[in-house]
Parts: C-alpha cells; sequence; structure tokens
C-alpha cells in the first residue's frame, strides 16, 4: 500500500472517530495524517511526511488548548451552573461521619460531599457547587 493512501486511510478514520467524540484532538489529529497523506502524494520522504503530522499535531492540540481554555473562562463569568439549588435524593452514606454520600441527580448516581447541620431523616440536598465529578450538597437550599 503506498504511503499517501495510509496516511489518508488513518486521517479519515481519526475524524470518524472524532465524530463520536466532540474534543476535537483526534480531529487534529486526523487532519495532521491528511497532511502527510498529501506530503506523500507529493513525493516527500518519510522524514518531511513524520516532521508535517507533528508540527501539525503540536500546533493544533496548542490551538485547541486555547479555545477550550478561552471557552472555560467565558462561561466562568457568565455565573453559577445550571446545577447549582436543583435538589438531590440521598441514595446511600459512603461515609456519613465524613459527610461523603451517594445522590441521585438527573437518574444518575453522583458522589456529594455534604455539608451543614442535618438530620437522620434528611433525604433531600440541594446543590451549592460541582467540582469534577462531585457534588457540594448540603440540606439548605441556596439563595
Amino acid at each position: 500500500m503506498d504511503a499517501y493512501l495510509l496516511w489518508a486511510v488513518v486521517g479519515i478514520a481519526l475524524i470518524i472517530i472524532e465524530m463520536l467524540t466532540g474534543t476535537f484532538y483526534l480531529l487534529v489529529l486526523g487532519l495532521a495524517a491528511l497532511s502527510a497523506a498529501a506530503a506523500a502524494w507529493f513525493g516527500g520522504s518519510f522524514w518531511v511526511q513524520a516532521v508535517l503530522i507533528a508540527a501539525v499535531s503540536v500546533a493544533g492540540v496548542l490551538l485547541v488548548k486555547r479555545y477550550r481554555g478561552g471557552s472555560r473562562a467565558a462561561s466562568a463569568m457568565q455565573g453559577p451552573g445550571l446545577d447549582i439549588g436543583q435538589a438531590v435524593t440521598l441514595d446511600e452514606w459512603i461515609s456519613e461521619a465524613d459527610g461523603l454520600a451517594r445522590v441521585r441527580y438527573r437518574n444518575a448516581q453522583w458522589e456529594a460531599q455534604v455539608s451543614g447541620e442535618r438530620s437522620p431523616e434528611s433525604r433531600v440536598f440541594y446543590i451549592h457547587a460541582v467540582e469534577g465529578n462531585t457534588l457540594r450538597v448540603s440540606p439548605v437550599r441556596p439563595h
């Protein structure tokens, strides 16, 4: 199989897989592989192809990081997320003494850090913050 054809197949496969993930990193790698395919088509040596795919990959990843970092900063300036103030239901305690629990929110189980005064019969808590995949909750609804 010719080198340009191999690069093109790899590039198209990466772009198709990217459509399933939505991270943009595989799109960058797919475009880099397609650029190496173009270099191979025009008769570039293996080293030209390797340098080109590396350069396009690094530049693309840096652009994606810059773009995604900017969008996170913009969303942070828009205010609290839609989850703040929403009710969650206690499923089970992981460690009641440490305030760690599993709660049900949006029909899925989440880990939660419970703070504030709570009574033994408390089953409903309210989200105060979302940190990664951990919810910060308390029995008092935030204002």
